[in-house]
Protein backbone atom coordinates (compact mmCIF):
# COMPACT_ATOMS: atom_id res chain seq x y z
CA UNK A 1 0.00 0.00 0.00
CA UNK A 2 0.94 3.35 -0.56
CA UNK A 3 -0.36 6.49 -0.17
CA UNK A 4 -1.05 9.61 -3.24
CA UNK A 5 -0.55 13.12 -2.35
CA UNK A 6 -2.58 15.75 -4.88
CA UNK A 7 -1.79 19.56 -4.55
CA UNK A 8 -3.12 21.62 -6.94
CA UNK A 9 -0.79 24.86 -7.59
CA UNK A 10 -0.63 27.69 -10.65
CA UNK A 11 1.80 25.92 -13.45
CA UNK A 12 4.32 27.61 -12.98
CA UNK A 13 5.14 26.15 -9.57
CA UNK A 14 4.51 22.49 -10.75
CA UNK A 15 8.31 21.21 -11.56
CA UNK A 16 9.54 22.66 -8.69
CA UNK A 17 7.41 21.51 -6.14
CA UNK A 18 8.15 18.25 -7.67
CA UNK A 19 11.67 18.89 -7.12
CA UNK A 20 11.15 19.48 -3.80
CA UNK A 21 8.60 16.62 -3.02
CA UNK A 22 11.12 13.76 -4.40
CA UNK A 23 13.50 15.57 -2.11
CA UNK A 24 11.00 14.68 0.79
CA UNK A 25 10.91 10.80 -0.16
CA UNK A 26 8.44 11.37 -2.81
CA UNK A 27 8.97 7.38 -4.93
CA UNK A 28 7.42 9.55 -8.08
CA UNK A 29 5.99 12.51 -8.94
CA UNK A 30 3.44 13.35 -11.74
CA UNK A 31 1.51 16.58 -13.20
CA UNK A 32 -1.40 17.03 -15.04
CA UNK A 33 -3.46 20.01 -16.42
CA UNK A 34 -6.20 21.49 -14.07
CA UNK A 35 -8.26 24.27 -13.19
CA UNK A 36 -8.32 25.42 -9.22
CA UNK A 37 -11.89 25.29 -8.61
CA UNK A 38 -15.14 23.28 -8.33
CA UNK A 39 -16.50 21.60 -11.43
CA UNK A 40 -19.51 24.34 -11.17
CA UNK A 41 -17.22 27.04 -11.33
CA UNK A 42 -15.55 25.93 -14.25
CA UNK A 43 -17.55 27.69 -17.42
CA UNK A 44 -16.35 26.58 -20.62
CA UNK A 45 -14.14 28.62 -23.15
CA UNK A 46 -16.25 30.85 -25.81
CA UNK A 47 -19.64 31.14 -22.82
CA UNK A 48 -20.03 33.63 -20.60
CA UNK A 49 -17.98 34.32 -18.24
CA UNK A 50 -15.41 31.83 -19.10
CA UNK A 51 -12.04 32.15 -17.70
CA UNK A 52 -9.21 34.38 -19.26
CA UNK A 53 -6.40 32.27 -18.97
CA UNK A 54 -6.10 28.74 -20.12
CA UNK A 55 -6.65 25.86 -18.02
CA UNK A 56 -3.25 24.60 -18.32
CA UNK A 57 -1.54 27.44 -16.69
CA UNK A 58 -3.32 25.22 -13.51
CA UNK A 59 -1.44 21.96 -12.37
CA UNK A 60 -2.36 19.12 -9.70
CA UNK A 61 0.78 17.73 -8.68
CA UNK A 62 0.28 14.41 -7.28
CA UNK A 63 3.39 12.42 -5.41
CA UNK A 64 3.46 9.04 -4.62
CA UNK A 65 5.06 8.29 -0.99
CA UNK A 66 5.17 5.04 1.54
CA UNK A 67 3.01 5.50 4.31
CA UNK A 68 4.81 7.58 7.10
CA UNK A 69 4.17 9.25 10.46
CA UNK A 70 4.21 12.87 8.91
CA UNK A 71 3.64 13.08 5.22
CA UNK A 72 1.30 16.44 6.16
CA UNK A 73 4.83 17.74 7.51
CA UNK A 74 6.87 16.59 4.45
CA UNK A 75 4.17 18.37 1.89
CA UNK A 76 4.19 21.61 3.98
CA UNK A 77 8.46 21.54 3.58
CA UNK A 78 7.85 21.04 0.29
CA UNK A 79 6.00 23.91 -0.26
CA UNK A 80 7.79 26.13 1.57
CA UNK A 81 10.89 25.14 -0.06
CA UNK A 82 10.00 26.94 -3.02
CA UNK A 83 8.37 29.98 -1.06
CA UNK A 84 4.46 29.24 -1.47
CA UNK A 85 3.28 31.41 1.29
CA UNK A 86 0.04 29.91 1.87
CA UNK A 87 -0.40 25.96 1.87
CA UNK A 88 -2.59 24.51 -0.93
CA UNK A 89 -5.17 22.56 0.14
CA UNK A 90 -3.78 18.85 -0.65
CA UNK A 91 -5.44 15.57 -0.81
CA UNK A 92 -4.51 12.04 0.31
CA UNK A 93 -5.50 8.33 -0.90
CA UNK A 94 -4.61 4.73 -0.67
CA UNK A 95 -3.17 3.06 -3.61
CA UNK A 96 -3.05 -0.43 -3.69
CA UNK A 97 -0.69 -2.54 -5.72
CA UNK A 98 -0.50 -3.23 -8.71
CA UNK A 99 1.68 -4.01 -12.21
CA UNK A 100 2.61 -0.35 -12.86
CA UNK A 101 4.23 -1.43 -16.10
CA UNK A 102 1.68 -3.42 -17.05
CA UNK A 103 -0.98 -0.74 -16.28
CA UNK A 104 0.82 2.19 -18.11
CA UNK A 105 1.61 -0.20 -20.95
CA UNK A 106 -2.21 -0.57 -21.37
CA UNK A 107 -2.41 2.70 -21.41
CA UNK A 108 -0.99 3.17 -24.77
CA UNK A 109 -2.02 1.23 -27.90
CA UNK A 110 -1.17 1.37 -31.29
CA UNK A 111 -2.90 5.04 -33.07
CA UNK A 112 -4.19 4.60 -36.55
CA UNK A 113 -3.66 8.46 -38.44
CA UNK A 114 -4.93 6.99 -41.65
CA UNK A 115 -4.49 3.73 -43.80
CA UNK A 116 -1.12 4.11 -44.29
CA UNK A 117 0.54 5.50 -41.25
CA UNK A 118 0.09 4.31 -37.42
CA UNK A 119 2.00 5.48 -34.13
CA UNK A 120 3.06 1.80 -32.64
CA UNK A 121 4.32 1.71 -28.60
CA UNK A 122 7.29 -0.68 -28.62
CA UNK A 123 5.32 -3.07 -26.56
CA UNK A 124 3.04 -3.98 -29.05
CA UNK A 125 5.37 -3.90 -32.28
CA UNK A 126 5.69 -7.59 -32.06
CA UNK A 127 1.93 -8.35 -32.38
CA UNK A 128 1.38 -5.54 -34.63
CA UNK A 129 3.88 -6.97 -37.31
CA UNK A 130 2.52 -9.83 -37.30
CA UNK A 131 -0.14 -8.65 -39.94
CA UNK A 132 2.64 -6.55 -41.96
CA UNK A 133 0.99 -4.68 -44.81
CA UNK A 134 3.47 -3.73 -48.26
CA UNK A 135 2.69 0.08 -47.95
CA UNK A 136 2.27 0.37 -44.03
CA UNK A 137 4.25 3.06 -42.64
CA UNK A 138 5.14 2.26 -38.73
CA UNK A 139 6.53 4.94 -36.58
CA UNK A 140 7.52 3.15 -33.01
CA UNK A 141 7.41 5.23 -29.79
CA UNK A 142 6.98 5.04 -26.59
CA UNK A 143 5.48 7.69 -23.92
CA UNK A 144 7.95 9.60 -22.43
CA UNK A 145 9.61 12.97 -21.14
CA UNK A 146 8.68 15.31 -24.05
CA UNK A 147 5.79 16.05 -25.56
CA UNK A 148 4.07 14.11 -28.82
CA UNK A 149 2.70 10.52 -28.77
CA UNK A 150 0.27 10.75 -31.14
CA UNK A 151 -2.87 10.58 -29.03
CA UNK A 152 -3.31 14.63 -28.70
CA UNK A 153 -5.44 16.09 -30.95
CA UNK A 154 -2.93 18.53 -32.01
CA UNK A 155 -0.11 16.20 -32.56
CA UNK A 156 -3.16 13.84 -34.56
CA UNK A 157 -3.72 17.32 -36.74
CA UNK A 158 -0.44 17.72 -37.70
CA UNK A 159 0.43 14.09 -39.01
CA UNK A 160 -2.49 14.21 -40.91
CA UNK A 161 -1.39 16.94 -42.39
CA UNK A 162 2.16 15.61 -43.17
CA UNK A 163 0.33 12.31 -44.68
CA UNK A 164 -0.98 15.00 -47.31
CA UNK A 165 1.88 17.38 -47.89
CA UNK A 166 5.36 15.27 -48.14
CA UNK A 167 5.14 13.89 -51.19
CA UNK A 168 9.21 12.82 -51.58
CA UNK A 169 12.13 14.97 -51.83
CA UNK A 170 10.79 18.34 -49.12
CA UNK A 171 13.00 20.25 -46.75
CA UNK A 172 10.89 20.47 -43.39
CA UNK A 173 11.61 22.39 -40.18
CA UNK A 174 9.74 20.86 -37.22
CA UNK A 175 9.45 24.04 -34.94
CA UNK A 176 9.63 22.61 -31.21
CA UNK A 177 10.32 18.82 -31.91
CA UNK A 178 9.35 17.88 -28.33
CA UNK A 179 9.98 13.88 -28.85
CA UNK A 180 10.53 13.94 -32.53
CA UNK A 181 7.65 12.59 -33.76
CA UNK A 182 6.47 14.65 -36.52
CA UNK A 183 10.12 14.96 -37.80
CA UNK A 184 10.19 11.28 -37.97
CA UNK A 185 6.69 11.08 -39.22
CA UNK A 186 8.34 13.24 -41.98
CA UNK A 187 11.36 11.53 -42.67
CA UNK A 188 9.42 8.27 -43.05
CA UNK A 189 7.22 9.63 -45.24
CA UNK A 190 9.95 10.56 -47.72
CA UNK A 191 11.28 15.00 -46.83
CA UNK A 192 14.90 14.57 -48.05
CA UNK A 193 16.08 16.88 -45.44
CA UNK A 194 14.33 17.09 -41.80
CA UNK A 195 15.57 19.55 -39.06
CA UNK A 196 13.63 19.66 -35.39
CA UNK A 197 14.73 22.39 -33.17
CA UNK A 198 13.03 22.62 -29.38
CA UNK A 199 14.34 25.14 -26.31
CA UNK A 200 14.48 21.88 -24.18
CA UNK A 201 18.00 19.62 -24.46
CA UNK A 202 15.93 16.97 -22.85
CA UNK A 203 13.47 16.98 -25.56
CA UNK A 204 16.23 17.01 -28.02
CA UNK A 205 17.92 14.23 -26.54
CA UNK A 206 14.59 12.18 -27.04
CA UNK A 207 14.05 13.01 -30.53
CA UNK A 208 17.66 11.66 -31.30
CA UNK A 209 17.13 8.56 -29.44
CA UNK A 210 13.91 7.76 -31.27
CA UNK A 211 14.97 8.67 -34.42
CA UNK A 212 17.65 5.85 -34.24
CA UNK A 213 14.96 3.88 -32.80
CA UNK A 214 13.17 4.41 -36.00
CA UNK A 215 16.04 4.35 -38.21
CA UNK A 216 15.95 8.17 -39.89
CA UNK A 217 18.71 10.64 -39.73
CA UNK A 218 17.24 14.05 -38.24
CA UNK A 219 19.23 17.53 -37.97
CA UNK A 220 18.89 18.61 -34.35
CA UNK A 221 19.43 21.71 -32.87
CA UNK A 222 18.53 23.91 -29.53
CA UNK A 223 16.38 27.20 -30.12
CA UNK A 224 18.86 29.19 -29.44
CA UNK A 225 20.98 28.60 -32.26
CA UNK A 226 21.08 30.52 -35.32
CA UNK A 227 18.35 29.48 -37.81
CA UNK A 228 18.71 30.99 -41.39
CA UNK A 229 17.82 27.86 -43.89
CA UNK A 230 14.18 27.91 -45.63
CA UNK A 231 12.00 25.13 -46.18
CA UNK A 232 9.74 23.33 -48.52
CA UNK A 233 6.87 22.67 -45.06
CA UNK A 234 6.99 24.01 -41.82
CA UNK A 235 5.47 22.84 -38.89
CA UNK A 236 4.90 24.37 -35.50
CA UNK A 237 2.43 22.24 -32.38
CA UNK A 238 3.65 24.67 -29.71
CA UNK A 239 1.10 26.65 -27.85
CA UNK A 240 -1.32 29.87 -29.12
CA UNK A 241 0.96 32.35 -27.40
CA UNK A 242 4.92 31.00 -28.65
CA UNK A 243 2.99 30.63 -31.97
CA UNK A 244 2.55 34.03 -32.19
CA UNK A 245 5.60 35.54 -30.94
CA UNK A 246 7.34 33.07 -33.50
CA UNK A 247 4.96 34.83 -36.65
CA UNK A 248 8.11 36.59 -38.26
CA UNK A 249 10.45 33.91 -37.43
CA UNK A 250 8.73 30.56 -38.52
CA UNK A 251 6.81 33.05 -42.00
CA UNK A 252 10.41 33.69 -42.66
CA UNK A 253 11.70 29.94 -42.26
CA UNK A 254 9.58 29.56 -45.43
CA UNK A 255 10.84 28.44 -49.18
CA UNK A 256 8.87 30.61 -51.98
CA UNK A 257 5.79 28.34 -52.11
CA UNK A 258 6.28 26.86 -48.85
CA UNK A 259 3.52 25.36 -46.83
CA UNK A 260 3.12 26.49 -43.12
CA UNK A 261 1.21 24.26 -40.35
CA UNK A 262 0.57 25.26 -36.90
CA UNK A 263 -1.08 23.72 -34.45
CA UNK A 264 -1.76 23.51 -30.69
CA UNK A 265 -4.41 26.41 -31.33
CA UNK A 266 -8.07 26.31 -29.45
CA UNK A 267 -10.89 26.54 -32.08
CA UNK A 268 -11.47 30.27 -29.93
CA UNK A 269 -7.65 31.21 -30.76
CA UNK A 270 -7.41 30.80 -34.07
CA UNK A 271 -8.10 34.48 -34.78
CA UNK A 272 -5.40 35.41 -32.29
CA UNK A 273 -2.87 33.73 -34.72
CA UNK A 274 -4.55 34.45 -37.63
CA UNK A 275 -4.15 38.19 -37.02
CA UNK A 276 -0.08 37.94 -35.80
CA UNK A 277 0.62 35.83 -38.84
CA UNK A 278 -1.74 38.51 -40.98
CA UNK A 279 1.74 40.99 -41.58
CA UNK A 280 3.62 38.12 -43.16
CA UNK A 281 1.43 35.21 -44.70
CA UNK A 282 -2.64 34.76 -44.77
CA UNK A 283 -3.59 31.74 -42.55
CA UNK A 284 -6.64 29.27 -42.90
CA UNK A 285 -8.65 26.97 -40.81
CA UNK A 286 -7.20 23.67 -42.20
CA UNK A 287 -8.37 20.82 -39.91
CA UNK A 288 -10.06 21.18 -36.50
CA UNK A 289 -10.50 17.88 -33.97
CA UNK A 290 -11.65 17.46 -30.44
CA UNK A 291 -11.58 21.67 -30.14
CA UNK A 292 -8.16 21.81 -31.44
CA UNK A 293 -7.34 23.47 -34.92
CA UNK A 294 -4.48 23.27 -37.27
CA UNK A 295 -4.00 26.79 -39.13
CA UNK A 296 -2.59 26.48 -43.05
CA UNK A 297 -0.97 28.63 -44.66
CA UNK A 298 1.68 29.28 -47.53
CA UNK A 299 4.12 31.67 -48.63
CA UNK A 300 3.70 33.42 -52.25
Amino acid sequence: MWINVTVPVEAAHAEPLSDALMEQGALSVSVEDAFLGTEQETPQFGEPGSPTTPLWEHSRVTALFEPGDDLPGRVAAACQAIGLADLPEFEFAEVAEQNWVQLTQSQFEPIRINDRFWIVPSWHMEQFQQTPAADRIVLQLDPGLAFGTGSHPTTWLCLQWLCEQVQGGETLLDYGCGSGILAIAAAKLGAASVLGVDIDEKALEAAAENARRNGVDLALRHSRQPLAERFDLVVANILTNPLCVLAPLLSDRLAPGGRLALSGVLETQASQVIEAYAPYLRLEPGAVHEGWCRLEGRRR
